[in-house]
Protein backbone atom coordinates (compact mmCIF):
# COMPACT_ATOMS: atom_id res chain seq x y z
CA UNK A 1 0.00 0.00 0.00
CA UNK A 2 1.56 2.87 -1.07
CA UNK A 3 -0.60 6.48 -1.36
CA UNK A 4 -3.34 8.52 -0.24
CA UNK A 5 -6.43 6.00 0.74
CA UNK A 6 -9.62 6.25 -1.52
CA UNK A 7 -13.22 6.30 -0.32
CA UNK A 8 -13.37 2.38 -0.76
CA UNK A 9 -10.55 1.84 1.61
CA UNK A 10 -11.94 4.34 4.04
CA UNK A 11 -14.97 2.76 4.29
CA UNK A 12 -13.19 -0.91 5.14
CA UNK A 13 -10.93 1.42 7.73
CA UNK A 14 -14.60 2.04 9.51
CA UNK A 15 -15.51 -1.95 9.35
CA UNK A 16 -12.42 -2.97 10.90
CA UNK A 17 -12.06 -0.31 13.58
CA UNK A 18 -9.18 1.64 12.47
CA UNK A 19 -11.95 4.30 12.64
CA UNK A 20 -14.83 4.27 15.13
CA UNK A 21 -17.27 6.82 15.86
CA UNK A 22 -20.13 7.33 18.43
CA UNK A 23 -22.46 7.72 16.84
CA UNK A 24 -21.62 5.33 13.73
CA UNK A 25 -19.55 7.30 10.60
CA UNK A 26 -22.23 8.35 8.33
CA UNK A 27 -22.24 7.18 4.37
CA UNK A 28 -21.92 11.01 3.03
CA UNK A 29 -19.31 11.72 5.63
CA UNK A 30 -16.53 9.62 3.08
CA UNK A 31 -15.37 11.67 0.48
CA UNK A 32 -13.35 10.84 -2.45
CA UNK A 33 -9.88 11.05 -0.42
CA UNK A 34 -11.01 11.84 3.13
CA UNK A 35 -13.55 11.66 6.11
CA UNK A 36 -15.44 14.49 7.60
CA UNK A 37 -15.08 14.82 10.76
CA UNK A 38 -17.90 15.52 13.11
CA UNK A 39 -18.27 17.68 16.46
CA UNK A 40 -19.31 16.58 19.71
CA UNK A 41 -21.47 17.66 22.37
CA UNK A 42 -19.10 20.15 24.12
CA UNK A 43 -17.33 22.96 23.54
CA UNK A 44 -14.70 24.25 25.79
CA UNK A 45 -13.81 27.90 25.78
CA UNK A 46 -9.43 28.55 26.42
CA UNK A 47 -7.49 31.19 27.08
CA UNK A 48 -5.24 30.04 23.97
CA UNK A 49 -4.17 27.84 21.57
CA UNK A 50 -2.10 24.52 22.43
CA UNK A 51 -0.86 21.68 21.47
CA UNK A 52 -0.76 18.78 23.68
CA UNK A 53 2.82 17.98 23.78
CA UNK A 54 4.93 14.54 23.89
CA UNK A 55 3.32 12.24 26.36
CA UNK A 56 0.55 14.28 27.09
CA UNK A 57 -3.06 13.98 26.91
CA UNK A 58 -5.89 16.45 25.38
CA UNK A 59 -8.00 16.74 28.44
CA UNK A 60 -5.10 17.63 30.65
CA UNK A 61 -4.46 20.78 28.61
CA UNK A 62 -7.91 21.41 28.47
CA UNK A 63 -8.42 21.07 32.33
CA UNK A 64 -5.47 23.95 32.90
CA UNK A 65 -6.49 26.16 29.90
CA UNK A 66 -10.18 25.88 30.27
CA UNK A 67 -12.59 29.20 30.81
CA UNK A 68 -15.98 27.46 30.66
CA UNK A 69 -17.44 24.84 28.56
CA UNK A 70 -20.57 25.17 26.76
CA UNK A 71 -23.01 22.60 25.70
CA UNK A 72 -23.52 22.87 21.60
CA UNK A 73 -26.78 20.62 21.81
CA UNK A 74 -29.12 23.82 21.68
CA UNK A 75 -27.01 25.33 19.07
CA UNK A 76 -24.24 27.63 20.37
CA UNK A 77 -22.12 30.60 19.33
CA UNK A 78 -18.67 30.44 19.20
CA UNK A 79 -17.25 34.09 19.03
CA UNK A 80 -15.00 36.09 16.90
CA UNK A 81 -11.57 36.02 18.19
CA UNK A 82 -12.35 33.46 20.86
CA UNK A 83 -10.25 29.97 20.90
CA UNK A 84 -12.62 26.68 21.43
CA UNK A 85 -11.40 23.20 21.86
CA UNK A 86 -14.44 20.76 20.72
CA UNK A 87 -13.99 16.75 21.41
CA UNK A 88 -14.94 15.02 18.02
CA UNK A 89 -17.21 11.90 17.41
CA UNK A 90 -14.30 10.14 15.60
CA UNK A 91 -11.30 8.31 17.09
CA UNK A 92 -9.08 6.76 15.56
CA UNK A 93 -6.78 3.50 16.07
CA UNK A 94 -3.98 3.59 13.61
CA UNK A 95 -1.97 0.55 12.26
CA UNK A 96 1.92 1.01 11.91
CA UNK A 97 2.69 2.54 8.05
CA UNK A 98 -0.65 4.31 8.11
CA UNK A 99 -0.32 8.33 9.07
CA UNK A 100 -3.08 11.29 8.82
CA UNK A 101 -3.83 15.17 7.95
CA UNK A 102 -6.33 16.91 8.03
CA UNK A 103 -7.44 20.43 7.43
CA UNK A 104 -10.05 22.79 7.18
CA UNK A 105 -13.32 22.22 4.99
CA UNK A 106 -13.57 24.23 2.32
CA UNK A 107 -16.68 26.03 3.47
CA UNK A 108 -14.72 26.14 6.56
CA UNK A 109 -11.90 28.62 5.10
CA UNK A 110 -14.02 30.72 3.08
CA UNK A 111 -15.46 31.69 6.48
CA UNK A 112 -12.01 32.55 8.18
CA UNK A 113 -12.87 30.05 11.07
CA UNK A 114 -9.97 28.77 11.65
CA UNK A 115 -10.36 25.04 12.42
CA UNK A 116 -6.81 22.44 13.33
CA UNK A 117 -7.29 19.38 14.21
CA UNK A 118 -4.89 18.45 17.66
CA UNK A 119 -4.49 14.66 18.97
CA UNK A 120 -3.22 13.17 22.70
CA UNK A 121 0.95 13.84 22.50
CA UNK A 122 0.27 15.97 19.48
CA UNK A 123 3.43 18.05 18.50
CA UNK A 124 2.04 19.60 15.32
CA UNK A 125 -1.26 20.80 14.01
CA UNK A 126 -3.17 18.58 11.64
CA UNK A 127 -0.17 16.11 11.45
CA UNK A 128 -1.45 12.41 12.87
CA UNK A 129 1.63 9.77 12.96
CA UNK A 130 1.45 6.53 11.95
CA UNK A 131 0.18 3.78 15.01
CA UNK A 132 -1.87 6.49 16.85
CA UNK A 133 -4.84 5.53 18.98
CA UNK A 134 -6.93 7.56 20.87
CA UNK A 135 -9.33 10.86 20.56
CA UNK A 136 -9.49 13.65 18.09
CA UNK A 137 -10.21 17.03 18.89
CA UNK A 138 -11.29 20.42 16.71
CA UNK A 139 -9.24 23.65 17.66
CA UNK A 140 -11.60 26.22 16.51
CA UNK A 141 -11.05 30.36 16.92
CA UNK A 142 -13.47 32.64 14.14
CA UNK A 143 -11.48 35.04 13.23
CA UNK A 144 -13.86 37.07 11.24
CA UNK A 145 -17.82 36.31 11.63
CA UNK A 146 -19.00 34.73 14.84
CA UNK A 147 -20.70 31.83 13.99
CA UNK A 148 -23.50 29.14 15.32
CA UNK A 149 -22.36 25.14 15.83
CA UNK A 150 -24.14 22.16 17.09
CA UNK A 151 -23.45 18.24 17.31
CA UNK A 152 -22.51 17.17 13.83
CA UNK A 153 -21.62 20.05 12.07
CA UNK A 154 -18.00 19.07 10.09
CA UNK A 155 -16.26 22.13 9.68
CA UNK A 156 -12.72 19.74 9.24
CA UNK A 157 -11.39 16.74 7.57
CA UNK A 158 -9.01 13.58 7.39
CA UNK A 159 -6.91 11.90 4.89
CA UNK A 160 -4.71 9.24 5.20
CA UNK A 161 -1.84 8.25 3.53
CA UNK A 162 0.97 5.22 3.41
CA UNK A 163 4.41 5.47 2.39
CA UNK A 164 5.69 8.08 0.22
CA UNK A 165 3.24 9.63 -1.57
CA UNK A 166 4.26 12.90 -2.70
CA UNK A 167 4.88 13.23 -6.60
CA UNK A 168 8.94 15.10 -7.08
CA UNK A 169 9.24 17.71 -9.46
CA UNK A 170 10.19 15.63 -12.26
CA UNK A 171 7.39 13.20 -11.51
CA UNK A 172 4.94 16.37 -11.64
CA UNK A 173 6.16 17.81 -15.03
CA UNK A 174 5.20 13.95 -16.16
CA UNK A 175 1.98 14.53 -15.08
CA UNK A 176 1.26 17.87 -16.13
CA UNK A 177 2.75 17.12 -19.91
CA UNK A 178 0.05 14.29 -20.04
CA UNK A 179 -2.57 15.30 -18.24
CA UNK A 180 -2.34 19.32 -18.09
CA UNK A 181 -2.75 20.09 -14.71
CA UNK A 182 -3.43 23.74 -15.25
CA UNK A 183 -4.55 26.12 -18.12
CA UNK A 184 -1.14 27.91 -18.29
CA UNK A 185 2.29 27.11 -18.40
CA UNK A 186 3.17 25.25 -15.16
CA UNK A 187 5.22 26.83 -12.96
CA UNK A 188 7.16 23.59 -10.76
CA UNK A 189 8.98 24.27 -8.13
CA UNK A 190 8.73 22.07 -5.03
CA UNK A 191 4.82 21.81 -6.54
CA UNK A 192 2.59 23.36 -9.14
CA UNK A 193 2.82 27.24 -8.25
CA UNK A 194 -0.36 29.03 -8.56
CA UNK A 195 -0.88 32.70 -8.72
CA UNK A 196 -3.83 35.36 -8.25
CA UNK A 197 -6.29 36.43 -10.52
CA UNK A 198 -7.08 40.45 -10.57
CA UNK A 199 -7.66 40.86 -14.33
CA UNK A 200 -11.36 38.82 -14.81
CA UNK A 201 -12.66 38.69 -18.54
CA UNK A 202 -15.33 40.72 -17.39
CA UNK A 203 -15.99 43.50 -15.13
CA UNK A 204 -13.55 44.44 -12.40
CA UNK A 205 -14.62 42.46 -9.59
CA UNK A 206 -11.79 40.90 -8.31
CA UNK A 207 -12.71 39.62 -4.46
CA UNK A 208 -14.06 40.41 -1.51
CA UNK A 209 -13.09 41.50 1.80
CA UNK A 210 -14.56 40.42 5.16
CA UNK A 211 -16.55 43.36 7.10
CA UNK A 212 -14.99 44.15 10.45
CA UNK A 213 -18.47 44.19 12.27
CA UNK A 214 -20.77 41.78 11.13
CA UNK A 215 -23.95 39.43 12.34
CA UNK A 216 -24.06 36.09 13.27
CA UNK A 217 -23.56 32.92 10.56
CA UNK A 218 -25.71 30.31 11.35
CA UNK A 219 -23.37 27.32 10.10
CA UNK A 220 -26.68 25.12 8.58
CA UNK A 221 -28.04 27.91 6.65
CA UNK A 222 -27.09 27.09 3.14
CA UNK A 223 -27.78 30.18 0.59
CA UNK A 224 -29.33 31.82 3.49
CA UNK A 225 -27.28 35.05 3.61
CA UNK A 226 -26.78 38.44 1.68
CA UNK A 227 -22.82 38.87 0.87
CA UNK A 228 -23.46 42.75 1.37
CA UNK A 229 -24.40 42.20 4.89
CA UNK A 230 -21.12 40.22 5.71
CA UNK A 231 -18.50 41.47 2.67
CA UNK A 232 -17.16 44.23 1.05
CA UNK A 233 -16.95 43.91 -3.22
CA UNK A 234 -13.12 44.70 -3.82
CA UNK A 235 -13.07 46.03 -6.96
CA UNK A 236 -9.58 46.67 -9.74
CA UNK A 237 -9.34 48.78 -13.22
CA UNK A 238 -5.32 48.23 -13.05
CA UNK A 239 -4.96 44.64 -12.05
CA UNK A 240 -3.33 45.53 -8.60
CA UNK A 241 -5.08 45.82 -5.43
CA UNK A 242 -3.37 46.88 -1.42
CA UNK A 243 -4.03 44.42 1.29
CA UNK A 244 -4.89 46.10 4.37
CA UNK A 245 -2.91 44.46 7.22
CA UNK A 246 -5.19 42.06 9.72
CA UNK A 247 -7.67 42.03 6.72
CA UNK A 248 -9.13 38.80 5.13
CA UNK A 249 -9.90 38.61 1.49
CA UNK A 250 -11.44 35.76 -0.67
CA UNK A 251 -9.81 35.87 -4.47
CA UNK A 252 -9.04 33.32 -6.78
CA UNK A 253 -6.35 32.03 -8.81
CA UNK A 254 -5.33 32.17 -12.17
CA UNK A 255 -4.95 29.08 -13.43
CA UNK A 256 -7.39 26.64 -13.52
CA UNK A 257 -6.88 23.08 -12.01
CA UNK A 258 -6.87 19.56 -12.82
CA UNK A 259 -6.65 17.11 -10.39
CA UNK A 260 -6.67 13.76 -12.09
CA UNK A 261 -8.80 10.66 -10.64
CA UNK A 262 -5.53 9.13 -9.84
CA UNK A 263 -4.25 11.54 -7.96
CA UNK A 264 -4.79 14.05 -4.68
CA UNK A 265 -3.54 17.71 -4.02
CA UNK A 266 -3.00 19.66 -1.12
CA UNK A 267 -2.56 23.78 -1.05
CA UNK A 268 1.04 23.73 0.73
CA UNK A 269 1.24 26.92 3.76
CA UNK A 270 2.24 30.05 3.23
CA UNK A 271 5.78 30.74 2.60
CA UNK A 272 7.58 33.70 3.65
CA UNK A 273 9.45 34.86 0.72
CA UNK A 274 5.97 35.79 -1.71
CA UNK A 275 5.20 38.73 0.52
CA UNK A 276 3.55 39.66 3.76
CA UNK A 277 0.15 37.67 3.41
CA UNK A 278 -0.61 34.50 4.23
CA UNK A 279 -3.25 32.04 1.52
CA UNK A 280 -5.00 30.01 4.02
CA UNK A 281 -4.81 26.72 2.03
CA UNK A 282 -8.23 25.63 3.68
CA UNK A 283 -9.00 22.41 2.51
CA UNK A 284 -7.55 19.51 -0.01
CA UNK A 285 -8.39 19.51 -4.02
CA UNK A 286 -9.87 15.60 -4.31
CA UNK A 287 -9.40 13.36 -6.89
CA UNK A 288 -11.65 14.46 -9.65
CA UNK A 289 -11.64 18.55 -9.10
CA UNK A 290 -11.42 20.42 -11.94
CA UNK A 291 -11.57 16.87 -14.47
CA UNK A 292 -15.61 17.21 -15.89
CA UNK A 293 -15.35 20.75 -15.29
CA UNK A 294 -15.65 22.55 -18.71
CA UNK A 295 -14.46 19.58 -20.59
CA UNK A 296 -11.52 19.24 -18.34
CA UNK A 297 -10.15 22.51 -18.65
CA UNK A 298 -9.90 22.79 -14.86
CA UNK A 299 -11.23 24.55 -11.78
CA UNK A 300 -9.83 27.72 -9.94
CA UNK A 301 -8.79 27.64 -6.73
CA UNK A 302 -10.25 30.37 -4.42
CA UNK A 303 -7.66 31.86 -2.35
CA UNK A 304 -8.17 32.87 1.40
CA UNK A 305 -5.67 35.43 1.90
CA UNK A 306 -4.79 37.94 5.28
CA UNK A 307 -2.50 40.61 5.14
CA UNK A 308 -0.24 40.42 8.21
CA UNK A 309 1.94 43.70 9.66
CA UNK A 310 2.16 45.78 6.35
CA UNK A 311 0.23 46.60 3.73
CA UNK A 312 0.97 44.61 0.75
CA UNK A 313 0.59 45.50 -2.84
CA UNK A 314 -0.59 42.30 -4.39
CA UNK A 315 -0.55 42.18 -8.31
CA UNK A 316 -2.03 40.09 -11.38
CA UNK A 317 0.01 37.08 -11.39
CA UNK A 318 1.87 37.35 -8.79
CA UNK A 319 2.50 33.61 -7.49
CA UNK A 320 0.56 32.78 -3.85
CA UNK A 321 1.34 29.53 -3.47
CA UNK A 322 1.49 25.82 -4.30
CA UNK A 323 -0.54 22.84 -4.97
CA UNK A 324 1.36 19.52 -3.47
CA UNK A 325 0.19 16.22 -5.15
CA UNK A 326 0.15 13.08 -4.23
CA UNK A 327 -0.46 9.71 -5.15
CA UNK A 328 -3.51 7.79 -4.62
CA UNK A 329 -3.18 3.80 -3.85
CA UNK A 330 -6.66 3.15 -5.50
CA UNK A 331 -8.70 5.62 -8.03
CA UNK A 332 -11.91 6.44 -5.66
CA UNK A 333 -15.14 4.69 -6.49
CA UNK A 334 -16.43 7.99 -6.69
CA UNK A 335 -14.71 11.20 -7.89
CA UNK A 336 -15.02 15.04 -7.10
CA UNK A 337 -17.85 16.41 -9.02
CA UNK A 338 -19.54 13.20 -10.17
CA UNK A 339 -22.38 11.79 -8.85
CA UNK A 340 -21.47 13.64 -5.19
CA UNK A 341 -22.77 17.15 -3.79
CA UNK A 342 -19.26 19.31 -5.10
CA UNK A 343 -20.42 22.83 -4.21
CA UNK A 344 -17.19 24.24 -5.97
CA UNK A 345 -16.88 22.20 -9.36
CA UNK A 346 -16.35 24.12 -11.92
CA UNK A 347 -15.89 27.40 -9.80
CA UNK A 348 -14.66 30.48 -10.07
CA UNK A 349 -14.49 33.42 -7.82
CA UNK A 350 -17.19 32.54 -5.31
CA UNK A 351 -17.96 33.06 -1.57
CA UNK A 352 -18.96 29.35 0.77
CA UNK A 353 -22.35 28.05 0.54
CA UNK A 354 -24.11 29.97 3.12
CA UNK A 355 -24.15 33.12 1.05
CA UNK A 356 -26.70 33.66 -1.86
CA UNK A 357 -25.72 33.82 -5.29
Amino acid sequence: MTGVLASQQLRKMAKTGQITANPAIKDDQIQPSSIDLRLGQTAYRVRASFLAGAGTPVADRIAEFEMHRIDLGPGAVLEKGCVYVVPLMEQLALPAGLQAVANAKSSTGRLDLLTRLITDGGTEFDRIPEGYTGPLYAEICPRSFSVLVRPGMRLNQIRFRAGQAVLSDAELHALHKAERLVDSPAEINEGLGFSVDLKPSAGTLVGYRAKPHTGLIDLERIGHYDPAEFWEEVHSNEGRIILDPGAFYILVSREAVHIPPSYAAEMAPYVAMVGEFRVHYAGFFDPGFGHDAAGGAGSRGVLEVRCHEAPFVLEHGQSVGRLIYERMDEIPAQLYGAELKSNYQGQGLKLSKHFKT
